[in-house]
């Protein structure tokens, strides 16, 4: 039994530093009126890769997915929407704009069996960048509860 659950432990535990390493990267993150890694990656100042652009947003693949396909997508103006707890009514347009763009981009990269829209708020919310984004995660079976 011991050798059982050393074997199991061996399996789990990348994933629980993985997890771990986002809560701390979480707890550690503040929000500020400073450029984040997303306002870099607009400007073309960090390289990656672009699944969806348009006036308004950018899809880009996530550099740590979570799953088979894990697409990020942000607003390109931040407009003190650093999270969704943020949103004012002025946010709603946006807000709707990166939804629909989860639609597009799940579509596009073949999620017609599902998949997951996630939206990280705050340090309990394992949010590290505030500059709101939100999660596509598919190409798997998704568990309940997540998390």
């Amino acid at each position: 039994m011991n050798h059982r659950v050393s074997i199991l432990s061996s399996h789990l535990s990348p994933v629980s530093t993985v997890m771990a390493s986002e809560k701390e990267a979480a707890l550690a993150a503040t929000p500020s009126d400073s450029p984040t890694i997303f306002d870099k990656i607009i400007n073309n100042e960090i390289p990656h890769t672009t699944v969806y652009e348009d006036d308004k947003v950018l899809a880009f693949k996530d550099i740590e997915p979570q799953g088979p396909v894990h697409i990020l997508i942000i607003p390109k103006v931040r407009d003190g929407l650093t999270g969704l707890s943020k949103a004012e009514e002025r946010h709603i347009d946006i807000l709707g704009r990166l939804l629909y763009t989860a639609k597009l981009v799940a579509k596009e990269q073949g999620l017609e069996e599902g998949y997951r829209i996630v939206i990280n708020d705050g340090p309990q919310g394992c949010q590290s960048v505030y500059h709101i984004h939100v999660h596509v995660i598919g190409g798997r079976q998704m568990n309940w509860p997540p998390g």
